[in-house]
C-alpha cells in the first residue's frame, strides 16, 4: 500500500480523507472521543504539509437521509478543539458533496481542515448498486485532488466513501490504516507466543469465523460474556435464563472437541435474577447456574484465573466485554482482563468495539495497552481471514 509520503508535495492540494468519526453522542455530548483522537495524527501531518483537508466521515445509521440525530456537528466541534492545540482551523459543511461542501472547499485554505456532514446522509454511499456508489464517488472525488484511507473502522465496506472514491484518485493509506495492518499482521503472521486470545461479548455467533481461523494460530481461548452460556450448555450445564443461542449448540460442542484445553471457560459466574443494575448479585459455580438466574458476569475466580493467562501471554487479542461492563455489579471480569492486559510484556490488543469502550469506562488510559483498535468489526474479519475491499482498493496501482 502507497504510503502518505508516495503522493509527493502536497502543500495546497486538495487530500480528500476517509476517517473514522463514528463515536457515541447523546444530547450532543460525545461520550467516548477515542475514535476522533486516533484520526488526529494524520489530519495534522497533511495539514502541517500545507495540503487543503477535505474529511469525509459517517455517524450511526441515518439510511440513507438527513438526520439531525446523526448529524457530525458535535464532531466538527470536538475535532476543532483538538486540533486548534496544533494551531489548525476546522470548517463543517452542512452536506454531503452539495453546495455547502463546494463552497467551503473553494474558501479552504493551505493547513485547514473541512468536515463534510455524514456521508450516509446519501443513500448511495451504501448502495448495493454499483452506478449509485460510483456517482457519489464521483462527487467526491471532484472536491479533491488526492485520497488518503484512514478510517479503519470502515475498510471492511464496500461503500462509496471508501472503495469507490479511491478507484478515481491517486490514494494511499494514512497513518491509523497502516498501523492497524502493522498490528493484525502480528497477530496473524508468527505471533509472539504464548498466544492469548480473549473473546467475550453477546453472541457466539458473530465469532465463530473468528474462533475457526484462530483455534490453530492461538495457545488458549479464553470465553466470557454472554456467548459462554452457549458453551457451558454444549457441556450439558444449566444456563438458567442467560443468553443462549441453541442453534449454535452443535457447533460449539465440535469447537470443545477440536481445542481441547486449548479453550479455557469460566469456573464460576455472577448471577442475578434480572437484567438490572441494581438486581441482587451471588456468585455461583459455572456448572450450578440456577434456573431463575441469569448469567451476567465472570466470577471472581475466573477473573483471576484469566487475569493470570493473560498477564503470561507475549501476544494477547481481546475482543468483547467480560460481564455487562456498563454496571457496576457486573464489570469486575472485564476490568481483571484490562487489568491483566496493561501487565502483558509483549503485545496487547484491545480489540475495539465495545471493548474499546469498556476500557476507558473502566478508567484506563490508552497508553496502558500495546494498542486499542479503531475497528471491532474490521478487525474482526481481517482475523477471519477475509478480504478487506478498503484495504484491497489501496493496494491497486
Amino acid at each position: 500500500m502507497k504510503t502518505i509520503e508516495d503522493l509527493g508535495d502536497l502543500a495546497g492540494r486538495r487530500v480528500l480523507v476517509r476517517s473514522d468519526l463514528n463515536v457515541p453522542i447523546k444530547n450532543d455530548v460525545i461520550g467516548d472521543d477515542g475514535r476522533i483522537r486516533a484520526s488526529l495524527p494524520t489530519l495534522v501531518k497533511l495539514a502541517k504539509a500545507g495540503a487543503k483537508v477535505i474529511v469525509t466521515a459517517h455517524l450511526g445509521r441515518p439510511k440513507g437521509t438527513p438526520n439531525p440525530e446523526f448529524t457530525l456537528a458535535p464532531v466538527a466541534k470536538r475535532l476543532g478543539e483538538l486540533l486548534s492545540a496544533e494551531g489548525i482551523t476546522v470548517h463543517f459543511a452542512t452536506d454531503v458533496t452539495g453546495d455547502s461542501a463546494q463552497s467551503a472547499v473553494q474558501e479552504l485554505d493551505e493547513g485547514e481542515v473541512l468536515l463534510l456532514e455524514n456521508v450516509r446522509y446519501d443513500p448511495r454511499e451504501e448502495s448495493k448498486d454499483e452506478a449509485q456508489r460510483d456517482q457519489l464517488a464521483d462527487e467526491l472525488a471532484a472536491l479533491a485532488d488526492v485520497f488518503v484511507s484512514d478510517g479503519f473502522g470502515v475498510v471492511h465496506r464496500k461503500q462509496a466513501s471508501v472503495y469507490d472514491v479511491a478507484r478515481k484518485l491517486p490514494h494511499a493509506a494514512g497513518g491509523l490504516v497502516l498501523a492497524e495492518v502493522d498490528v493484525l499482521k502480528k497477530l496473524t503472521e508468527e505471533p509472539a507466543r504464548p498466544y492469548v486470545v480473549v473473546l467475550g461479548g453477546a453472541k457466539v455467533s458473530d465469532k465463530l469465523a473468528v474462533i475457526d481461523n484462530l483455534l490453530a494460530k492461538a495457545d488458549k481461548l479464553l470465553i466470557g460474556g454472554g456467548m459462554v452460556f452457549t458453551f457451558l450448555k454444549a457441556q450439558g450445564h444449566e444456563v438458567g435464563k442467560s443468553l443462549l443461542e441453541e442453534d449454535q449448540l452443535d457447533v460449539v460442542r465440535g469447537y470443545l472437541k477440536e481445542a481441547g484445553d486449548k479453550i479455557v471457560l469460566p469456573t464460576d459466574i455472577v448471577v442475578a435474577p434480572e437484567f438490572n443494575a441494581d438486581a441482587p448479585a451471588t456468585v455461583v459455580a459455572a456448572d450450578a447456574i440456577p434456573a431463575d438466574q441469569l448469567g451476567l458476569d465472570i466470577g471472581p475466580d475466573s477473573g483471576k484465573a484469566f487475569a493470570t493467562e493473560v498477564a503470561a501471554a507475549k501476544t494477547v487479542f481481546w475482543n468483547g466485554p467480560m460481564g455487562v461492563f456498563e454496571m457496576a455489579a457486573f464489570a469486575a471480569g472485564t476490568k481483571a482482563v484490562a487489568q491483566a492486559l496493561t501487565e502483558v510484556d509483549g503485545l496487547s490488543v484491545v480489540g475495539g468495539g465495545d471493548s474499546a469502550a469498556a476500557v476507558r469506562q473502566l478508567g484506563f488510559a490508552d497508553d496502558a495497552f500495546g494498542h486499542i483498535s479503531t475497528g471491532g468489526g474490521a478487525s474482526l474479519e481481517y482475523l477471519e481471514g477475509k478480504e478487506l475491499p478498503g484495504l484491497a482498493v489501496l493496494e491497486e496501482d
